[in-house]
Order: structure tokens, then sequence, then C-alpha cells
């Protein structure tokens, strides 16, 4: 029998390749058409964000905000000539950003100008309402499209020493902000007697400390205690120890590598876990080993993102946020590692509660809480 097709299937297979599409059931049906455009309207919204996330990095890199900020208002030439840039590509550059909202255009001048509000966000990295961090971090977790689509069909997960180095610079610059604005002025007082023991001086364990940002901070606002930042991931360790160089409380700040599950010490003072607790394989074994560790008296901050403990209360831009970013970071992390129990960014604070007391912790209760983050309180 000959092996070659017969022309009447091939004549079949050449006309299928040219059929129409067929009207989908979903396109066929009746539908709103003002929910149509206003669902077109939101998707719009959000191609002009990704499209936007590259420009706002190369806007930092280039110091395209920062001189903005230090000499508008400028002209597009002028803005390039203070940068050493192509006028061209600077003014389509301040165009995509003042569309955006992010820098403002005076039509009367040709002037482009940095509000108050705007450099805050854009400009000053020691600011509580930067955000730039959060671009670096989004563009940095979508380089692991592939692993992730393998993920998806496999269930498997995705370690954190498998992303581009970008996202834990990201991550790092995008907590920050946020501890800036409330770690020592805020959530460490409404811990009850935790600040005044700190001041006194206390021996303080940060688990999960990343590149050291909160350790760093709070060694800075705490001179007389002493701060130790543990973390599973050794690059990140190295960079902790640098950052702690540069801000001069390497004396008192020392960094190791070490897991949640089984990092040196005992009686602590006080144990920190920033925006990670979510992100362990077993969360439940981490708080029985911090539970472990801690002074008879001792507190155990737990800070995790916000989040309320339904899906319908996280239907919002904050929780839209959270989620995309456990879905690329925080749950194929947890994943990855063994028990696997992937609670997710927006875990909430009952599953929380039910993790810590499940560990052997007596006490636990909200101290407070901002528009991104839960402050948890943990006593034996």
């Amino acid at each position: 029998m000959s092996t070659q097709p017969s022309t009447q299937t091939s004549t079949h297979r050449e006309h299928s390749h040219h059929k129409q599409p067929v009207q989908g059931a979903h396109t066929a049906a009746k539908f709103d058409e003002q929910k149509l455009h206003e669902l077109l309207g939101r998707a719009l919204v959000d191609m002009g964000a990704v499209s936007n996330a590259p420009l706002v990095l190369l806007g930092e890199e280039l110091g395209l905000y920062q001189t903005l900020a230090d000499h508008d208002p400028l002209t597009s030439a002028e803005l390039a000539k203070h940068t050493g840039c192509a006028e061209r590509y600077v003014r389509e550059w301040l165009n995509a950003q003042a569309a955006s909202g992010f820098v403002t255009y005076h039509a009367d001048t040709g002037r482009y100008t940095l509000s108050a509000e705007q450099a805050m966000v854009f400009a000053d990295e020691n600011s509580p309402a930067f955000i730039v961090g959060g671009f670096q971090t989004a563009l940095a977790a979508g380089r692991i499209a592939d692993k992730l689509k393998e993920a998806f069909r496999t269930g498997g997960g995705i370690g954190w020493h498998q992303h581009d180095h970008a996202l834990f610079h990201g991550i790092e610059r995008f907590f920050r902000s946020s501890y800036v604005g409330n770690l020592t002025g805020v959530w460490l007082p409404a811990l009850d007697g935790v600040e005044a023991r700190l001041k006194s001086g206390a021996i303080v364990a940060d688990v999960g400390c990343g590149h050291g940002a909160s350790t760093i901070l709070m060694a800075q606002a705490f001179p007389n205690s002493y701060f130790i930042g543990f973390d599973n991931h050794a690059e990140s360790i190295v960079a902790a120890r640098l950052r702690a160089e540069e801000a001069g409380v390497s004396e008192r700040c020392r960094f190791e590598v070490a897991s949640a599950k089984d990092f040196p010490g005992r009686d602590y003072d006080l144990v920190t876990v920033f925006d990670a607790l979510h992100d362990m394989g077993d969360p439940v074994g981490a708080s029985k080993h911090i539970c472990s560790t801690l002074a008879e008296d001792g507190t155990w901050m737990i800070v995790e993102p916000y989040a309320g403990d339904r899906v319908e209360e996280n239907l919002n831009p904050v929780g839209r946020a959270y989620y995309a970013g456990s879905t690329l970071i925080c749950t194929p992390c947890s994943l990855s590692q063994e028990v696997g129990l992937a609670l997710g960014a927006q875990a909430g604070e009952a599953r929380m509660r039910a993790v810590v007391t499940s560990a052997g912790f007596r006490h636990f209760r909200r101290a407070t809480h901002s528009p991104f983050n839960l402050v948890f309180e943990a006593r034996r």
C-alpha cells in the first residue's frame, strides 16, 4: 500500500488549514457591550503597564527620574543633555511616563516635572513609597516562564535559587520601602514590651533575611541590641554582609547561611520573619524550630503580605499584585521544598494562626497592619 496520502485526504487537509474560525459559544452568546468595553479598557491599562515596566527601570538606571527631580522643569533636550542620552529616545520615554501619570507634562511650556509625590515613588530609594523595586521584581520573576509552564503541568516547584538574580535585588528594594516606613516606627512598637527590650539590649534572629534590609534597619535603630540574619540562600548572605559593612553596623549585625528549620542559637529575645513564612515548604516545622529557640518570655514577630481569609476579600489591586507574585514566586518556591504546603502570598490571618498555634505557640494576635502587610505577634 502506498505511504502517500490519498488525493481526497490531501485536499481535505489543505482546505482545513484555510477554514474560517468557528464562532465559539462564548462569542456567539449575548454579551453586554458596556461590560466588554470596560474589560478591554482594564486589559489595555495592563498592556500599558507591562510595556512601561522596562521603561521605569531604564529611567532609574539612566538617572532620568533623579535628574528630573533635581533640575525640573526640563525639556526633553535639556534632560537628554543632563543625562548624556539621545534626545529622541528621552522624548518618547518622557511622553510614555507622562501618559502613565509618572511624570507631569506642561503643555504651555513643553517642559516636564516630577511632583513631590512622583519623586517619592520613582526617584527616592529611601522613601517609604519607592516602588521601582516592584517593577524590577515583576520583570525578573517573569523570566522563569518556561520553567513555570512545566511546573503547571507537573505540579513541581521552582526553587528561589533558580530565579534570575535581578529578582533578589528587586524583592529587597520593594519590601525595604515598607520596612523604612513602618518597621521601627510602627510595627515593633505594636508588640508588647519589645521596643523597650530592644532599646535596653536584646538578641534578635531575623530568619529569611535575604539581603538583610530588615536586619540592618533594626540594627541602626537599636544600637544596644545584637542582630543575626539567617537565610538559606548563600548569595543573599554575601550581599547582606556587604550591606551591613556599608551601613556601619557589621559589629552588631552578622549574617549566616541557615534555614528556618535549623538556624542555630537559643534564648532569643526576638525572632522576626519578614514576608517569608508563606514561602516555606514546611512553615509548621519552621514555627516549631522558632518556638524552641525563643527565650521563655521571647517574642516572634511575623510580617506577611496583607490578605483577607476569603478569596473575595482579596480581589482588589493589592491582592491582584500579590496573587500574581505568588503564582510566579511564592507558590513554586514552597512546592520546591519538603512538605510543600504552598500557603501562597494571600494566605490570610486564619491560616497563619493555624500554622503558628499548631507548632506550640499559645499566644497569637494581629499586632497591627498596613495596606500591604499584616503584622502578627506570637509567644510561647
